[in-house]
């Protein structure tokens, strides 16, 4: 813990005790965090969140009664500010993107929670987005499908540096509502649904990710470097390029 502050406040979801108390061992080392609940399935995770007002969530997938994907929907409609990462041991990308639509701000596999979990805790308590190597090589493959175009990078890049769209357009001497539509198709290159014709902007960016609902900054998965075609996801380099598996 730095300068006296509180300890980052956490609250463990899953269905499994071995992995909970796997993790309250691993949190327990750390000075600067504390766990302060626990949860088997996404109901209670809903009620422990309504009680703990927890800094981070940590949320499995797949439990009974109501699974990860729907208490993450659950607790962010009803705390919009809600940082959760999500902890499973599903790789795939199409997987990765639903969590990162339903408003997760991590996804980490389970084999890497000894070696990844305190980091990306303080991570996305930090306001950053985090995603483990495996499941950035899988963001990585998928958007490999469609091509970026060199405008689409550069704000892709501006993004991964922590800009809002505002401070993008004014970088690039372009429109607050050309960047948005950059991000729009983005999105859609990294497996995200296209933006419906007609809608208005507000509707538009809550449907699709593309604008924070606070601060209007881009929600899309966080590459460490962008160089020209180059993409390179926690040290996984792939080509922006057509191709198709």
């Amino acid at each position: 813990m730095s300068d006296g502050s509180a300890p980052i406040r956490i609250l463990a979801v899953d269905d499994h005790v071995l992995v909970r108390q796997g993790i309250a061992v691993l949190i327990s080392s750390e000075p600067d965090l504390t766990l302060v609940a626990e949860a088997s399935n996404g109901r209670e995770a809903i009620q422990q969140f309504r009680a703990h007002r927890p800094d981070i969530t940590l949320m499995d997938l797949q439990m009974p009664e109501m699974n990860g994907f729907d208490a993450i929907i659950a607790i962010r409609a009803e705390f919009p500010d809600a940082k959760i990462i999500v902890l499973t041991t599903y790789k795939g990308d199409v997987q990765i993107l639903r969590a990162l639509k339903a408003g997760a701000k991590g996804y980490l596999l389970k084999n890497a929670i000894h070696k990844e979990l305190t980091e990306t805790i303080r991570a996305v308590h930090a306001g950053k987005k985090a995603l483990s190597p495996e499941a950035s090589y899988e963001i990585a493959e998928h958007a490999t499908d469609d091509a970026l175009t060199p405008a689409e990078i550069n704000v892709l890049r501006l993004i991964a540096a922590g800009n809002a769209n505002k401070q993008i357009a004014d970088q690039l001497k372009i429109t607050e509502e050309t960047v948005k539509g950059r991000v729009k198709n983005i999105l859609s290159k990294l497996g995200g649904q296209r933006p419906n014709a007609g809608s208005n902007d507000r509707a538009e960016a809550r449907n699709h990710r593309a604008v924070d609902s606070t601060q209007e900054t881009a929600q899309v998965p966080n590459p460490e470097t962008l160089k020209g075609d180059d993409l390179t996801l926690f040290g996984v380099p792939m080509r922006l390029q057509n191709s198709r598996r």
